[in-house]
């Protein structure tokens, strides 16, 4: 049984999206419950990709292949696991700030976070603090992630923060920050709850929240 898992594991750390699939349903074929299938083939094969990725031996794009295998896989499970009810590791939204179209790497974060078994709700990019207000109010995630790739556009990481403290949703949520410009040093500045580095960091961090 645990060779599947580990079959599922390593083809997804390869990237190969038909492999990875196909083991899904034999495991699920083999008697294996859509959560260990999820927990021990998916979750365990984006955490080496993870850990690999923070040491530098993988980059964005071997991790961009590896969450693409990994959502297919999670295109035979996702039914089965919303009958079975099985809970999630908690929401995480998660968006570009406002003024700032930079994607590539707020959808790695999303890629690795969903990789570790989060809901996540995308804003997608140049969100405004209101959208993320609603989002908070909307959905009831654990943890914002915000994104911002310019100097001029992270400020808005403050008025964020501020607008959710202005809406009384600040103690409900755990915010976390990044990109390139962005530091510890900025994150505590501003009042966030957590700077991450890099998306494999942004994983640990969220674990952290929701443990």
């Amino acid at each position: 049984m645990a060779d599947v898992l580990q079959d599922i594991a390593s083809s997804l750390y390869k990237g190969e999206n038909e492999a990875v699939a196909e083991l899904v349903q034999k495991a699920l074929d083999q008697g294996l419950a859509p959560q260990e299938v999820l927990s021990g083939g998916l979750i365990a094969g984006m955490d080496e990709v993870g850990k690999d990725f923070k040491a530098g031996e993988l980059f964005v794009p071997e991790v961009l292949i590896a969450a693409r295998a990994m959502h297919a896989g999670m295109g035979v499970l996702r039914p089965l696991l919303a009958e079975s009810d099985v809970p999630s590791a908690g929401k995480f939204v998660v968006g570009t700030v406002e003024g700032d179209l930079h994607d590539i790497g707020k959808n790695l974060v999303k890629m690795m976070i969903e990789g570790a078994g989060f809901e996540t709700v995308d804003l997608g990019t140049d969100v405004k603090a209101a959208a993320f207000v609603d989002a908070v109010r909307e959905h009831q995630p654990r943890v914002i992630g915000m994104s911002a790739l310019l100097t001029t556009t992270m400020v808005n990481m403050k008025g964020t923060i501020e607008a959710l403290e202005e809406a009384g949703l600040r103690d409900q949520v755990k915010v976390m920050v990044g990109g390139a410009p962005v530091t510890a040093a900025f994150a505590e500045e501003i009042g966030a709850d957590a700077y991450a580095p890099d998306a494999a960091s942004a994983v640990d961090v969220a674990r952290e929240f929701t443990a």
